[in-house]
């Protein structure tokens, strides 16, 4: 297949410039710290500020999802990576030793690659899912608003939102269970046998537990409520869904009257303790409790998942389950790939050609590349 090669950017504005992607994601770091780096709004937000401050940072974008935390950039001069990482570590409380061994590091044509995969649901734990198109929207949207997002880091997102919809709309990769609600309503299914008598229990009311709801809701349960800590947002996704609204501590409080529970909150620690659910159970007299937790960091203790009749599912195991129908669709991958590739390289071309058109390509061109062929640029 053959695709339209017109990714640019723009050559005036990255005269001696880079362009990377810093972080940590699913592939690199397991569950656990991935929680110790998942960003709070008001960590995100003094983030945003530490890299407004770095020298040689001339754009960014900061990507914070349940399973990644990716600072795209683009820098002038030496040591720019050095120092966005640097603030990262400070923000986080980690040592910048450990995340060296944790990660994600590309520069110029892989990083261009990498934002279109993510973008198009390729890089996802749940491959082909929707939930990340909408994300990284919405990361490129904050950096416009804060001003963060300049030539270089405009036209590659533009860019990337383009070919994710085109891979959707021309291939199968979006085919099957791709989505934290789909996975998350077969596996109620799966120990309730049918969600007629279920009553679902929506803690937090954010843009997953939302969609969450719609899954839910299309299955017909007995009833479907949303608590959150802002009851008036509550009441939003609730008269959406036609569903209840419930203070959120009034749901904690009648825990023993739900029979599943889709967490989604952005609490900065855990909510479910294994006492709280153990008082539950003895109130339920027997019947299984299942919990969905989807938040980052988790609202569920993982102690709970050893109490009888208690069914707990977090992020990875959501993943693992998803990956059963990666199988099924490798051919709809290698595919998806080498559409993405093939309009990676087109932005590369059309760096080269306005950057060195005297040069052409090679190794001596991509010497003088501001955007380094490797993942291993010096910095």
């Amino acid at each position: 297949m053959m695709i339209e090669a017109e990714i640019l950017i723009p050559a005036t504005t990255m005269n001696h410039g880079e362009f990377f992607v810093l972080g940590v994601t699913h592939r690199t770091a397991p569950l656990g710290t991935r929680e110790r780096l998942a960003l709070t709004s008001e960590a995100e937000a003094g983030l945003a500020a530490d890299l407004a401050r770095l020298p040689g940072l001339s754009e960014y974008v900061v990507l914070n999802t349940c399973n990644r935390v990716e600072i795209y950039g683009v820098g002038h001069g030496h040591g720019v990576r050095v120092r966005v990482m640097s603030a990262f570590c400070a923000r986080q409380g980690i040592a910048v030793a450990e995340f060296e061994r944790l990660r994600l590091d590309l520069g110029g044509i892989d990083a261009v690659q990498h934002l279109l995969e993510v973008a198009a649901g390729l890089d996802s734990q749940m491959l082909g899912e929707n939930e990340i198109f909408g994300q990284v929207k919405k990361a490129y949207a904050t950096a416009q608003a804060r001003g963060s997002a300049g030539p270089v880091l405009n036209r590659a997102f533009q860019k990337a939102f383009q070919a994710a919809k085109h891979v959707r709309t021309h291939t199968a990769i979006t085919s099957g269970l791709v989505s934290v609600a789909n996975v998350a309503v077969d596996l109620a299914l799966s120990v309730f046998g049918g969600l007629g008598e279920a009553r679902v229990l929506l803690l937090g009311a954010g843009d997953i537990g939302l969609k969450s709801g719609r899954a839910f809701r299309s299955r017909s349960p007995a009833s479907l409520s949303v608590a959150s800590r802002r009851l008036e947002h509550a009441r939003e996704v609730a008269a959406e869904l036609g569903a209840d609204a419930l203070p959120f501590e009034g749901a904690m409080a009648g825990l023993a009257g739900f029979d599943v529970v889709v967490c989604s909150t952005a609490a900065p620690t855990t909510l479910i303790a294994p006492a709280l659910v153990h008082s539950a159970m003895r109130q339920r007299q027997g019947r299984p409790l299942f919990f969905i937790d989807v938040a980052m960091p988790r609202d569920v203790e993982a102690g709970v998942s050893e109490i009888e009749n208690v069914f707990l599912y977090n992020l990875d195991d959501l993943a693992r389950i998803a990956a059963e129908n990666r199988v099924a669709r490798e051919s709809e991958i290698a595919r998806c790939q080498a559409i993405l590739r093939q309009r990676a390289d087109a932005l590369w071309t059309q760096v080269d050609h306005h950057l060195c058109p005297e040069a052409g390509t090679g190794a001596a061109a991509d010497e003088r590349h501001p955007f380094g062929r490797t993942a291993g640029l010096a910095v």
